[in-house]
C-alpha cells in the first residue's frame, strides 16, 4: 500500500490543508438519514473495504506527516495536552503495543517492529525514527510510553480506567479535540465528562453506552462516528484555544462558506487492553470543506437536510448558532429534493 504523503500542509496560519480526490472518496461521511439525533451508534470495529478509512484498525492517510508535525507544535506551545495519572503506566505500555503492532502489520512499507523478549526495535520511516528500547522500562524511551507513540499517530488517544462501576478518563494525548479540555476532564468518570451533551442523557444514550462498554472484551474493539463543524481546516479547537478559533465563526458568510466551513468527523474506536484491563479510546479527526463535500452530490443533499432540520439544542451544543443558517444557505442549491438512499456508503 503506497500513500502519497503531503508533509508540508498546515492546519493553522495559511491553512494549506487540502484533501486529494482519493481522500474525499474515503472520507467517513457520518449521516445515514436526512435527520440526526443522538443514538448508541456503536458497531464492531472490523475491517472495511480496501482503501477506506475502515480498512485497518488504525488509519494512516496522506495527512499523516503533517498531522504529526502539528501535534508536535501543539505540545511545544501549549501545556497539559498529554497527561496521565500514575496508576495508568501499565495501560500506557498496552497502548504502545497496540499501536506499534497494528501499524507494523498493516503498513509494512512505513513501519517495522522487531521483538526479542522485552527488547524491541521500532522503525517509523515517514518520520525518520529508529529506536531500540526495553518494553516496560520508561528510561529507554525519550517520553512516557503514551506520549512517545501518540506523537507518531493521527487523532487523540484517551485511556479509561474501569472501576467503581464506571469508566474514568485518567490519561490521554489530546491535541485535536472539538472544544473540550483533557486538563479539565482528567479524573472524571463517564457521566461527568459527558455532562455537557444535551438530549442524550434524557434519551438514555449514555447509560446504554456505558453498560455496553463496561462489557467490552479484549480482541473485540468497537467504533462510532461523531461530527461537528469547524471554520478553516483547524485541528486544534480545544477549549484552551477558544480565543484563537472562535472568532473565525464571525467571518463566515453565505458566499465563503464553501471554502471556510468544514465538516469535522471523528472516527472514535475503543479497545479493551489486555494487561491493564483499561480501555483506550481513539478519536481520529477528519476534515472536509463544503466545496469538496458537494463533489459527492448525495452528501451535499443530505448534509443540507440534516443541518436545516437540526434540533435547536444540538445547534447550540455543536457551536452552530451563528453559522448554521449561512451554511444551510450555501448548501441549498445542491439539494434538488431527490430521493435520498439510506445507508452510510452513498455516492
Amino acid at each position: 500500500m503506497r500513500i502519497a504523503f503531503k508533509p508540508d500542509e498546515t492546519f493553522r496560519g495559511d491553512f494549506t490543508f487540502r484533501n486529494s480526490p482519493a481522500a474525499i472518496r474515503r472520507f467517513p461521511f457520518p449521516f445515514t438519514a436526512d435527520t440526526f439525533m443522538y443514538a448508541v451508534n456503536i458497531e464492531p470495529h472490523t475491517a472495511g473495504p480496501a482503501g477506506s478509512c475502515f480498512e485497518f484498525p488504525i488509519d494512516v492517510d496522506e495527512h499523516y506527516i503533517a498531522e504529526c508535525r502539528e501535534r508536535a507544535l501543539v505540545l511545544e506551545t501549549t501545556a497539559n495536552r498529554c497527561l496521565a495519572l500514575p496508576h495508568m503506566r501499565p495501560a500506557q505500555w498496552d497502548v504502545l503495543e497496540l499501536i506499534m503492532t497494528s501499524l507494523a502489520r498493516d503498513y509494512p512499507d512505513y513501519f517495522r517492529l522487531a521483538r526479542t523478549g522485552n527488547r524491541w526495535s521500532w522503525i517509523n520511516i515517514p518520520l525518520g525514527i529508529e529506536h531500540a528500547f526495553t518494553f516496560g522500562d520508561c528510561s529507554t524511551l525519550p517520553y512516557e510510553p503514551l506520549e512517545y507513540i501518540t506523537r507518531q499517530t493521527q487523532g487523540d488517544w484517551c485511556l479509561l480506567d474501569q472501576r467503581e462501576g464506571s469508566l474514568w478518563m485518567d490519561a490521554g494525548m489530546v491535541t485535536t479535540q472539538a472544544d473540550w479540555s483533557l486538563n479539565f476532564d482528567l479524573g472524571m468518570n463517564f457521566t461527568e465528562w459527558h455532562g455537557p451533551v444535551p438530549l442524550a442523557h434524557e434519551l438514555g444514550v449514555f447509560d446504554r453506552a456505558l453498560k455496553f462498554l463496561m462489557q467490552l472484551r479484549v480482541g473485540h474493539p468497537v467504533r462510532r462516528l461523531n461530527w461537528t463543524m469547524t471554520m478553516h481546516p483547524r485541528l486544534d479547537t480545544s477549549s484552551e484555544q477558544l480565543p484563537i478559533w472562535a472568532p473565525d465563526r464571525a467571518t463566515l458568510t453565505s458566499a465563503n462558506a464553501g471554502s471556510l466551513a468544514h465538516l469535522r468527523v471523528e472516527l472514535q474506536a475503543l479497545w479493551r487492553l489486555p494487561r491493564s484491563n483499561a480501555i483506550v479510546f481513539s478519536i481520529r479527526c477528519y476534515l472536509i470543506s463544503l466545496q469538496d463535500l458537494v463533489t459527492i452530490p448525495s452528501w451535499g443533499r443530505r448534509l443540507h437536510r440534516v443541518l436545516r432540520d437540526l434540533h435547536p439544542a444540538l445547534i447550540e451544543y455543536k457551536g452552530l448558532t451563528r453559522t448554521r443558517d449561512k451554511i444551510v444557505s450555501w448548501l441549498a442549491p445542491y439539494d434538488e429534493d431527490a430521493l435520498q438512499p439510506r445507508g452510510g456508503e452513498i455516492r
